[in-house]
């Protein structure tokens, strides 16, 4: 019994040893570890540039192995674009660049993140390229242009601030390239002469590391691979991984939603006119309330877009004009205003990178209908000044009214639903209608209509 006893604690001893000696089952199970994937779709802005910043605290919260970065953009604004790279340079925690689906593309801007990456892949069916920009901002923190790069042989485009713009743009997509040891002369190439790529031939020009058909794959190829992280070599242990999606908050897919440029515009002009109604019918509460809200958040809106405050300074002078127009008929001014809200609306992004352009069709229907009802009002305004005064004793002069009793030349009238004192030089019986001649205090002088009189005289 002792020896059993003996025998069953040694296995015991021997089991814990080589279980503490072993891998992490993180390392060969289903348990390996957590990839967490933060996914661009559509256009890059403020809304995609927080999503990332947001996702990337959320991995180093939570201890994650790997960041799948998975791309399906036709680019989008600079700056969010550089907010995106600055972070992804800075996470501690690997982040693999992934193009997919099938069909998807990372063009534009999406092709400066990809090569950002730690690990650039793509699946089969995508493409990348057509990095010339529009604008770029400033330089990126942690990134060093590089000096002996082709800019000094780049041949002539167009004005001095291209250059200048193109230039920068080089120096950025090359010094990403050469920090991971990918391709930095078709890095340029796809700046200078929006050049493109399959997934196949980029693997092929070392552009990216590798092609997966899905995550999967893309967790077993890349595993054991060393990349540099934060500065300090790391080997990725990646197969068999839990993956998990990071969806965006609420806020963020509101956000996402008040920075498009024609969201922002309809916004804007629901909160002027909004203030507008409440102004002109005090104590509606509604009109004031709902314009203040939509009118704050297009402020906020422009306030994250690379807009010209000119234009936009154009565009509220228009409505203004407009608005003065409706309560004051000058055509002047209401031809100004539509010309201004034109102008302005043409001026009012800096930059149109893709899916943040104005859309025409949205700026013509809102000029139009801004038009139409300054026309509307105008109108309705200019008739108001020909009709007779609504108030007063001047608005019962002419007003029919029926007669409730009568004796002597004087009786009561019903008018406007109440009981009227009336005097008259004529003779009229209850339930005849005749119409006010006068009010003289609180007594209304009546007389026979028009009408009446001729139809007496002629019998």
């Amino acid at each position: 019994m002792a020896l059993a006893r003996a025998s069953l604690l040694a296995a015991l001893f021997v089991a814990a040893v080589v279980a503490a000696l072993s891998p992490a089952r993180g390392e060969t199970g289903a348990a390996a570890g957590l990839a967490l994937t933060i996914e661009i779709e559509g256009a890059i802005g403020p809304a995609t540039a927080r999503h990332v910043k947001e996702s990337l605290a959320i991995a180093a919260e939570r201890r994650a192995d790997l960041v799948i970065l998975r791309l399906n953009t036709p680019g989008g604004l600079v700056t969010s674009m550089r907010e995106i790279i600055a972070d992804v340079l800075a996470s501690p925690i690997p982040v693999v660049g992934y193009v997919a689906p099938s069909g998807a593309h990372a063009a534009s801007a999406g092709t400066y993140i990809l090569y950002a990456t730690h690990v650039a892949a793509m699946a089969p069916g995508t493409n990348l390229g057509a990095a010339t920009p529009v604008q770029l901002g400033g330089p990126l923190p942690g990134i060093q242009p590089d000096k002996d790069s082709k800019d000094k042989d780049a041949p002539a485009v167009g004005d001095a601030m291209t250059a200048k713009v193109t230039n920068d743009a080089v120096a950025l997509i090359r010094s990403l390239a050469e920090m991971h040891k990918r391709n930095a002369d078709w890095a340029e190439k796809a700046v200078r002469e929006a050049a493109s790529l399959s997934a196949n031939a980029a693997l092929e020009a070392h552009v990216i590391d590798l092609v997966a058909r899905d995550t999967g794959e893309l967790l077993e190829r890349i595993d054991g691979r060393t990349v540099e992280v934060a500065g300090r070599p790391r080997q990725l242990a990646t197969k068999g991984m839990m993956v998990e999606t990071l969806q965006p908050g609420w806020l963020i897919r509101l956000l996402a939603v008040i920075t498009d440029p024609n969201v922002a515009l309809i916004l804007m002009l629901a909160g002027i006119y909004g203030l507008i109604f409440e102004f002109s019918t005090p104590g509606a509460v509604a009109p004031g309330v709902i314009g203040t809200i939509c009118l704050l958040l297009a402020l906020y809106a422009f306030n994250l877009l690379p807009i010209d405050y000119a234009g936009l300074a154009l565009m509220v002078l228009g409505v203004v004009f407009l608005v003065v127009e409706a309560f004051n008929p000058t055509v002047v001014l209401g031809l100004g205003g539509l010309a201004a809200f034109l102008l302005g609306a043409a001026m009012l992004l800096k930059v149109e990178a893709p899916g943040y352009q104005l859309s025409w069709a949205v700026v013509g229907t809102a000029a139009a209908m801004i038009a139409g009802l300054s026309a509307l009002a105008g109108r309705h305004l200019w008739s108001a000044r020909k009709r007779p005064a609504a108030i007063g004793a001047q608005a019962m002069n002419g007003l029919p009214v029926e007669v409730l009793d009568w004796r002597d030349g004087r009786g009561h009238v019903l008018a406007e639903g109440e009981r009227w004192q009336a005097s008259g030089e004529e003779a009229f019986v209850p339930g005849e209608t005749v119409e006010v001649a006068t009010m003289t205090g609180l007594t209304l002088a009546v007389r026979r209509r028009p009408a009446a009189r001729r139809s007496e005289g002629e019998r």
